[in-house]
């Protein structure tokens, strides 16, 4: 990409989108088309193609997309599909119709199946069953990623597919029926933790044993690595990115229990499911292309827990002026 080239990033006021935005604009890159969700409806296949025929971008992060944890897909499984299914099958042909050089498409982790072994390699795609607490959204994206790859092999487009690992940083979803673990477990731990500054302790409840491990990347260490994708990176394979590393789930509980300040109990509620045992990528070819995550977790979720006290103040003191 070029400083002056028209970049179009959809999605840009989500986790993902708002973090590639804040990396380009850092970056000296300018020439941005954004549309917020009520300009710009992705799932209206007529307005989406109307809208590249207008603006003609030269290159497309396609980050767009409905998101959640165990609970939101377990709720929702036919938004979880169709949202997804839609919205990139509009921007992706859209972009191939009208010329897009290059599209960067953001799948997830999710694809890969429930037991891959470990950690897990970007040809382990399809080679088992999915985790059935999120696989309509999995399917979705799996369904991205071929589209890519189709329109790669039919048309000569450069169309290329990132999977990130779990997320987290500035602007994620803190709602508890939709968000993933780490934004779930901050919102919890900072409620129980105002509960007891006001006399009223309770206990965190938390879902599952605590034993599966996950891996977690901030969304910053993400927005880094998808600009250099886009900058070097040519090719219909996909490109796993993460931290390398994970930890269980009740380890991350502890790290944000003592980031946020809560001394109080923690209960484990076993009736509810675990998910996936292990999730960790392998990210070898990430890093051959030459490329590092610089931000440590327990420093990332600091810098996301003050974001997050932040948010609700300014939105406390939005409130008592309305």
């Amino acid at each position: 990409m070029e400083k002056r080239s028209s970049i179009y990033i959809a999605g840009h006021c989500g986790l993902v989108g708002s973090a590639i935005l804040r990396n380009l604009q850092s970056k000296g890159y300018k020439n941005f088309i954004l549309r917020a969700h009520k300009e710009l409806d992705l799932e209206i296949q007529r307005d989406v193609e109307d809208f590249f025929e207008r603006e003609r971008p030269d290159y497309v992060f396609l980050a767009a997309a409905k998101v959640g944890g165990i609970l939101g897909n377990s709720t929702y499984p036919a938004d979880f599909i169709y949202n997804n299914l839609i919205i990139q099958a509009n921007v992706i042909h859209a972009s191939c119709k009208f010329g897009v050089k290059k599209l960067l498409f953001l799948g997830s982790s999710c694809i890969y199946p429930k037991f891959a072994k470990q950690p897990i390699k970007e040809e382990y795609l399809l080679t088992g069953e999915l985790e059935p607490t999120n696989e309509p959204y999995a399917v979705s994206k799996i369904a991205g990623i071929k589209l890519c790859q189709s329109y790669n092999k039919q048309y000569g487009t450069n169309f290329i597919s990132v999977m990130p690992t779990n997320l987290y940083g500035p602007n994620d979803n803190f709602d508890l029926e939709t968000s993933h673990v780490l934004p779930a477990l901050i919102w919890k731990f900072h409620d129980a933790k105002i509960a007891m500054e006001q006399s009223k302790p309770k206990p965190v409840v938390l879902w599952g044993t605590g034993s599966p491990r996950r891996e977690f990347l901030h969304v910053d260490d993400l927005a880094e690595a998808c600009e250099f994708l886009m900058n070097n990176y040519n090719g219909s394979e996909i490109v796993n990115i993460g931290s390398g590393k994970d930890i269980t789930i009740k380890e991350i509980a502890e790290m944000i229990r003592n980031i946020v300040g809560f001394k109080g109990e923690i209960i484990w509620d076993a009736t509810k499911p675990d998910g996936t045992p292990r999730k960790l990528l392998d990210v070898t070819k990430l890093y051959h292309l030459g490329w590092k995550p610089s931000i440590a977790l327990d420093e990332g979720i600091e810098m996301t827990y003050r974001w997050f006290c932040s948010s609700l103040e300014a939105k406390t003191k939005e409130n008592a002026y309305a």
